[in-house]
């Protein structure tokens, strides 16, 4: 990718990472995926464990969400479970070209690292939730509605410096507002 995040279109390429979510019951792991033009999440999947089932389910709903037509090149760090025989597979059975961090360069991800990071750090870290049913029902209530999410990110002028596809002047409120109703 050569940290090329101007992109002329949506599905031309995706980026995808696994974020580790503390609990107080463990970790919980969450594998999205993005759509570089938009910065939307296109797919993602929460589970207990990090195996390749996780970033498989977040690809598959990526795929089956967005239906992306003509080739779509999918950018990945080294990590075993991007690596595994079965999600090359899939890659190659929907017709995407296959791109990975050189060893060391986090670079090409930054995108998606920067989502997680806000994510995590206005949603996860400042709320104290005692069991992991309950915050995994936050999660999932937050991440199905990623389009406030995603208007969030829109709006934040870390990624408008990033893609100048996205353009907006008017200033917004943190994402604890967009999704405090998502909360309580």
């Amino acid at each position: 990718m050569n940290q090329q995040f101007l992109v002329e279109k949506p599905n031309q390429v995706w980026v995808a990472d696994i974020t580790y979510i503390p609990t107080r019951e463990g970790w919980l792991y969450l594998a999205s995926v993005m759509d570089l033009y938009s910065r939307k999440i296109v797919g993602w999947h929460v589970d207990s464990q990090m195996t390749k089932e996780l970033v498989l389910q977040a690809l598959d709903r990526a795929y089956i969400r967005q239906k992306p037509k003509g080739s779509v090149l999918h950018h990945s760090d080294r990590g075993s479970q991007y690596a595994s025989k079965e999600y090359q597979a899939r890659l190659i059975r929907y017709g995407m070209r296959c791109s990975m961090s050189r060893k060391g360069n986090c670079y090409d991800n930054a995108c998606i690292e920067s989502f997680h990071g806000i994510l995590k750090r206005e949603l996860i870290y400042s709320r104290h939730i005692e069991q992991e049913k309950k915050r995994r029902k936050v999660y999932l209530s937050i991440l199905k509605s990623f389009t406030i999410i995603n208007e969030f990110i829109r709006q934040r002028s870390t990624f408008r410096l990033l893609n100048t596809n996205v353009r907006t002047s008017r200033k917004q409120p943190s994402l604890k507002v967009f999704v405090s109703t998502l909360l309580t």
